[in-house]
């Protein structure tokens, strides 16, 4: 039985990705799925160390945590991803490599994730000290079909993560977790 498969994050910053990811992988290791998060933030720290933001560097950034979850997703690893990915055609890349990928739009108004902005990065890119932010000077492509959208300005983060494990559930990935304790 097949049981990896990638569950992809994608918003602006701010949009609550890493926090809904990490719900999400709290609840999968509970019930004994391998799981690892690829964070953005943290992939850019070790895996894409030296690429900018422009559009050829996103896209290899992308490309690069899509390769790391296609391998994961093979080895029959949960491998959830929350990274801006702003480019469609580039997620749709990942997506058609993969397979097994559930699409997950953390959707949020940007003034919203503008007041969440815990980083200050979007003080800096209104004052136009970061050049190429997404959102503010650099172009975000929501998807056109996600498995699961998510609008985090309007629920807490856990029970948008309940509705992202549901969605999993009734999508094929998951056994429902009451089917798992009759086991």
């Amino acid at each position: 039985m097949t049981i990896g498969f990638t569950l992809w994050f994608t918003g602006l910053s701010g949009a609550g990705k890493t926090t809904l990811a990490h719900l999400v992988e709290a609840e999968l290791r509970a019930r004994d799925y391998k799981v690892e998060v690829l964070d953005g933030d943290v992939v850019r720290t070790h895996l894409s160390k030296g690429l900018g933001f422009s559009r050829e560097d996103r896209d290899t950034n992308i490309r690069r945590i899509g390769w790391v979850c296609e391998v994961l997703t093979r080895n029959d690893v949960v491998a959830i991803a929350a990274a801006i990915s702003p480019f469609r055609d580039t997620r749709d890349e990942v997506r058609a490599r993969i397979g097994r990928f559930v699409e997950v739009f953390v959707d949020v108004p940007l003034e919203v994730a503008i007041a969440r902005d815990v980083k200050g990065l979007y003080r800096k890119a209104l004052a136009g000290e970061i050049p190429q932010f997404t959102g503010i000077s650099d172009p975000y492509e929501p998807p056109l079909n996600p498995e699961v959208i998510i609008r985090s300005a309007e629920e807490p983060p856990e029970a948008s993560a309940a509705r992202i494990l549901a969605a999993l559930e009734r999508l094929g990935y998951l056994q429902p977790a009451r089917q798992l304790a009759a086991d």
